[in-house]
């Protein structure tokens, strides 16, 4: 039975994962107790933490898992630098098991599945095996990329040079060993920590807390609180129905650092293809969602004749509006497509107009959800 057991530990994993997070919570401040801590290593482990984080996100994540955009050289090699410093495997075996958790989303074949418990889904996972590791053959594509295949091939060497030595290098140079010390334990060692647990609360929290306004077929939620602390990757429920947008907080308000930082770099000509969902496509996700969720709460509630006619006519107002706005996208994009046939005050009128039907369909939108959660308390 032991035996059973030792043989199910990742051992290297285990070892690493323990260790760091022991050596944060003990050697961290006892160094901070013993020599302080100056704006340096303040600033040393931003600048790793936010170059990490979001190296998994925009990188790891958005572009090699999920293919959302291209980018040039500098802009992969930085995310493949950086990314390996986070300490979380190469770019490619990285994207394999994410492609395989989409593919298998809450299923035994799902590498970090929820329904395993929330330990499991966090870190679990990484500690002990349950299975045989995700094949290669998920990212064939990212295979013949010539700067992932050899990040892959030399992925211990640059993580421990980018994660460990670089930042003990600038510390030397900045103020010697114990500055040196400082930014291998703070930025180093601490910074790793951090961006480790920023990463597993999305395979985690956000499939057990927020709400899921897009698709209820996965347990993916979308969380403020989380997006917040993940660099914009908490809008999981969004993410998961719309795999291959790079946005994860698609609305313009919502946090999303790395779906910003994306746009900045376009701009600036290091990426391009940014590949978006129709909005009619969200909303309509929306709306089928909305109806979804309205019938489960009408099976063992009782609806007066009065709030079915005040439901009816929300949800006719709703499919009013939903036209509308509809018919002016098509008309808007018909015109767009006949440049020089359209003048441009005519397309910056029916933009105009497509947007505001699109606010009066989320008013509408909201005012039939809101006379859904008025719905009366179920019977005893």
């Amino acid at each position: 039975m032991m035996n059973k057991f030792l043989n199910r530990v990742r051992w290297t994993n285990s070892i690493f994962l323990i260790g760091t997070f022991a050596t944060t919570v003990t050697a961290v401040p006892l160094y901070i107790w013993r020599f302080g801590l100056d704006g340096f290593q303040i600033a040393l482990f931003w600048f790793f933490l936010i170059s990490t984080g979001i190296s998994i996100t925009l990188g790891y994540h958005r572009l090699f898992s999920h293919l959302t955009f291209k980018a040039k050289w500098p802009v992969k090699l930085f995310t493949l630098l950086f990314g390996a410093a986070a300490f979380e495997g190469s770019a490619i075996a990285w994207s394999a098991d994410h492609r395989r958790h989409h593919k298998f989303v809450d299923q035994d074949d799902d590498p970090y599945d929820i329904s395993k418990g929330l330990f499991h889904a966090h870190i679990g996972w990484l500690l002990f095996r349950r299975g045989p590791d995700t094949p290669l053959t998920w990212v064939r594509d990212l295979k013949k990329d010539r700067l992932a295949w050899w990040q892959h091939r030399h992925y211990v060497t640059i993580a421990i040079g980018m994660a460990f030595v670089l930042p003990a290098a600038l510390g030397w140079a900045w103020g010697g060993p114990v500055a040196a010390l400082g930014a291998f334990l703070i930025a180093g060692i601490a910074r790793v920590v951090v961006v480790h647990h920023m990463t597993f609360c999305i395979n985690s929290l956000c499939h057990w807390i927020g709400d899921r306004p897009y698709s209820s077929d996965c347990t993916a939620r979308d969380s403020v609180l989380m997006a917040i602390c993940t660099f914009g990757e908490g809008y999981h429920n969004f993410h998961h129905e719309f795999q291959h947008d790079y946005r994860n907080g698609v609305k313009p308000w919502q946090f999303d650092p790395t779906k910003w930082t994306i746009w900045l770099l376009c701009k600036l000509g290091l990426v391009d293809g940014l590949r978006t969902v129709p909005e009619e496509k969200i909303l309509k996700a929306q709306i089928v969602e909305h109806e979804r969720q309205l019938r489960a709460r009408l099976m063992d509630r009782p609806v007066t004749g009065q709030f079915e006619a005040m439901l009816g006519s929300a949800r006719a107002r709703m499919n009013t509006a939903f036209e509308k706005w509809e018919a002016l996208l098509l008309e808007y994009r018909a015109a767009a497509s006949r440049q020089g046939e359209v003048s441009r005050r005519e397309l910056t009128q029916l933009r105009r107009d497509v947007r505001r039907a699109a606010d009066q369909l989320r008013e509408s939108l909201g005012s039939w959800a809101k006379i859904c959660r008025e719905l009366p308390a179920p019977t005893a």
